[in-house]
């Protein structure tokens, strides 16, 4: 779409020089949740919890934080609960640090409340694995300024296991161990972009249930690496937040099927490891 609309504008202003009036997508700014919460420790006593909410905006737009009027994450199981408090006026980031166990045992519940409506997510923790190795590779995809990455991690033989991959750049990937349970997994990574030698990356893995696994796999293939999953969605895909507020019955589930949020809330294993590019 972008593309699309940059050559419709530059033909324009070459080939002639009427006015033309081009219809971007528009929409009501919506409330975007970023909760998907990283456990790099589990045996850590506690986790620094962050959650980040913003407004979507219109297609040139920049993003906008979001002031809500209060968030909380409580473990049903244990009947404990949490609030989390915004860390600068105006910045839309709220944290709180919360005992690792807590969020790693039982189900957890996401209250946030914004412009009098109330959002709500539930999750449970999932497991992740260790990234084995980090290699840089010497082959291309499509262009010759392509940097190649190998990864390689050993998948867990005794459960279904779907993991979420985060390169950097806002680029994401998932996949999932059907055809590889229980062995060691290794695949290359094309960055699209010419890395700076000695350029420094983090790439993390991140351990997700099938929903979620669903949602990433849906969100990366229609809004693609440019602006990463978690930045203002070009398109609208649902998470698992949903308004509570003047609930209509829908599938038997309580929701508000208009004013929903955007946004995922999430509770991941994660191991991370970094390489150094060499040019």
């Amino acid at each position: 779409m972008r593309k699309l609309l940059f050559f419709i504008l530059l033909f324009a202003i070459i080939g002639c020089q009427d006015v033309i009036d081009v219809e971007l997508p528009t929409e009501d700014p919506r409330l975007v949740i970023d909760a998907v919460i990283r456990i790099n420790d589990i045996f850590q006593p506690k986790t620094l919890v962050s959650v980040k909410a913003r407004l979507s905006s219109s297609f040139f737009d920049s993003v906008q934080p979001a002031q809500l009027q209060g968030i909380s994450i409580s473990n049903t199981d244990n009947n404990t609960s949490i609030n989390l408090e915004e860390t600068e006026p105006g910045s839309g980031v709220y944290q709180t640090e919360w005992e690792t166990e807590q969020l790693i045992e039982g189900n957890l519940e996401l209250t946030l409340q914004h412009l009098d409506q109330t959002y709500r997510a539930n999750t449970k923790f999932v497991p992740g694995v260790p990234i084995d190795s980090l290699k840089q590779g010497t082959s291309t995809l499509f262009r010759e300024d392509e940097t190649e990455v190998l990864v390689s991690f050993t998948d867990n033989g005794t459960r279904n296991d779907f993991y979420l991959f985060d390169f950097a750049f806002g680029e994401y990937l998932v996949t999932e161990d059907e055809f590889y349970q229980g062995q060691r997994f290794e695949f290359s990574f094309f960055y699209d972009k010419d890395l700076k030698n000695q350029k420094e990356v983090k790439i993390s893995l991140l351990g997700v249930d099938k929903i979620f696994f669903n949602y990433m796999n849906q969100l990366i293939q229609l809004s693609g690496p440019v602006t990463g999953p978690f930045s203002t969605p070009a398109i609208t895909v649902r998470g698992n937040i949903i308004n509570i507020t003047s609930p209509v019955n829908l599938n038997n589930a309580k929701v508000n099927n208009d004013n929903f949020a955007l946004g995922y809330f999430a509770v991941c294993q994660t191991f991370s490891s970094t390489i150094t590019i060499n040019k």
